[in-house]
């Protein structure tokens, strides 16, 4: 059976990582840049562990754009389906870094040449069954790009592929929370699998009891909800189901991609099983221990090192970690 392939639909852009940690942002001197945005993240960890993935969004006819081409590239990430424009500027974001690795991001697009995406540059032709899409909530503001993500999240529905959704709440970047939720609750239905943190459960769900929160995921497709807690591990929810794993301890300097290099780690894992919507509860519940183990090793070594792509540990490393 040949293997499918992770789409990573929304945003690209490059994240300017500080090279002093526990300051402010107005306070930060030096920065190194690094390729980044949350889908992005995720289809580097599926290459890397050995995965095929493409990646749908659109960036500046700039250097930055070609920066991140050239990156994605390198990272095994096909960029066939990265369009280029010279109406808007590729996407930046300035990331501050407090001394236990969590951090503060300040994002500039007015707008980023990633919401220009139109839903004419996405080919319905691109997806079969065993494809997973994945796509967070960054673009899902109101612009071409999130027209766009409808026609791929349907398309890849009507091929039974599967559809994988992480809000990845960034509230700086919405000009009210509300909206923010809203677009949210509007695209969890649509999605297959739904990987939601200990921070983003109750701001939107408005619900304070975590089994009670997560059962409230459960509308449309939903077949699972993963739900994260950072170096604590993670939780697989199915219907009825709980699975427990916990986190590997590690010494954390950048949590910038740590979520996406979970998610990537299961995703890939899904691509290895021939996962598709008939078959993942069963793929999920039968493989659980070690689904949630590798992603959480992937997520794990990923705070390792400064940056999302450019920490991504190998599938060795990951396993060595974790046996």
């Amino acid at each position: 059976m040949t293997m499918g392939k992770l789409y990573a639909i929304g945003e690209v852009l490059i994240d300017f990582v500080p090279l002093q940690k526990g300051l402010p942002l107005k306070d930060v001197v030096t920065f190194d840049r690094a390729p980044g945005g949350a889908p992005a993240n995720a289809a580097a960890a599926v290459a890397k562990y050995g995965g095929m993935s493409s990646m749908i969004t659109k960036v500046g006819e700039d250097p930055f754009g070609d920066f991140l081409i050239e990156k994605l590239e390198s990272a095994g990430v096909e960029t066939d389906k990265i369009r280029r424009t010279n109406e808007a500027k590729t996407g930046i974001a300035f990331v501050s870094l407090k001394e236990d690795g969590e951090r503060d991001f300040s994002f500039y697009r007015h707008p980023s040449a990633d919401l220009l995406l139109q839903e004419d540059e996405i080919d319905t032709k691109w997806f079969k069954l065993g494809d997973i899409l994945h796509f967070c909530s960054v673009d899902l503001v109101e612009s071409p790009m999130k027209k766009a993500h409808k026609k791929a999240i349907l398309a890849v529905i009507q091929s039974n592929g599967l559809v994988s959704f992480d809000p990845n709440v960034r509230l700086p970047l919405w000009d009210d929370p509300e909206a923010c939720r809203r677009a949210i609750l509007e695209f969890i239905p649509l999605a297959h699998i739904v990987k939601i943190s200990d921070e983003e459960l109750e701001f939107i769900t408005n619900i304070s009891n975590i089994d009670e929160a997560i059962e409230t995921l459960f509308c449309g497709n939903v077949r699972a909800v993963i739900y994260t807690k950072g170096s604590a591990g993670a939780d697989l929810y199915i219907k009825k189901y709980k699975y427990e794993s916990k986190g590997y301890p590690v010494k954390a300097v950048d949590t910038t991609g740590a979520g996406d290099a979970f998610i990537g780690g299961i995703l890939y894992q899904l691509l290895e099983r021939g996962a598709c919507p008939f078959n993942v509860v069963e793929i999920l519940q039968e493989h659980h221990v070690e689904l949630l183990a590798f992603a959480n090793g992937s997520g794990a070594l990923t705070t390792t090192g400064l940056g999302a792509i450019s920490s991504l540990p190998t599938k060795e490393e990951i396993l060595e970690l974790i046996k």
